[in-house]
């Protein structure tokens, strides 16, 4: 069964591969948007992580027919009331320019003393199955769950592994070490995506095990 991660970044596809090879998950296959035909995308203008990624997931059924998954993920200041949040890929004013968003998030955390410098990311992961599949196995059509990752901003970036604010967010788990500093298990257990995306790899399973049992 193909499945279709909305994403362009191989190291979310290589994150939920682990996790479906740590499940002996058999009988998917993933694919990336790199690997399918370029479609028109929908702005993702929701109001919430959810909302985004259902319009990911939504914008990938009907224009692939695949079953898709897609997560909306950033990280929340607790000196910045909750931002970057849903902004946290365009925090600059650009998209997806991850140095200028650290850089921009530093400057704006200069001042702020260690002690209120908690964070936390947020990654809400959906999978939306194409009506008709949904029917004829039997399941719902889409899948919602979130993960939450605790710790603070550090005060410069350190690692060199991860990508977007993993140089600069300390984990609660291992105070003074960036996410960027974590070995890849590692973060798959801590991260709030691996939190997010293992509540949706019994949800693979049993796609995989009723699409074969269904020749679908």
């Amino acid at each position: 069964m193909r499945v279709l991660v909305a994403s362009r970044n191989k190291k979310k596809l290589a994150e939920l591969n682990r996790l479906l090879e740590a499940a002996e998950v058999a009988g998917i296959e993933l694919v990336s948007l790199a690997e399918v035909e370029e479609y028109p995308e929908t702005p993702e203008t929701g109001a919430t992580f959810i909302d985004n990624a259902n319009i990911k997931t939504a914008d990938g059924v009907r224009h692939t027919g695949l079953p898709t998954i897609a997560d909306d993920s950033g990280l929340a200041v607790d000196e910045l009331n909750g931002m970057p949040g849903v902004l946290s890929a365009r925090w600059c004013g650009r998209h997806g320019d991850d140095q200028a968003n650290n850089d921009l998030l530093l400057a704006q955390l200069s001042d702020t003393p260690d002690e209120r410098r908690g964070a936390h990311f947020v990654s809400a992961c959906v999978l939306q199955l194409p009506k008709e599949l949904a029917d004829t196995l039997g399941m719902r059509e889409i899948y919602e769950v979130v993960g939450r990752w605790d710790g603070r901003v550090l005060r410069q970036e350190q690692g060199e592994n991860g990508f977007g604010y993993d140089p600069l967010f300390s984990p609660v788990e291992h105070p003074g070490k960036s996410a960027a500093e974590l070995a890849p298990a590692r973060k798959d257990e801590l991260s709030h995506r691996g939190k997010a995306l293992a509540q949706l790899v019994t949800v693979l399973a049993e796609l995989a095990e009723k699409s074969a049992n269904s020749a679908v």
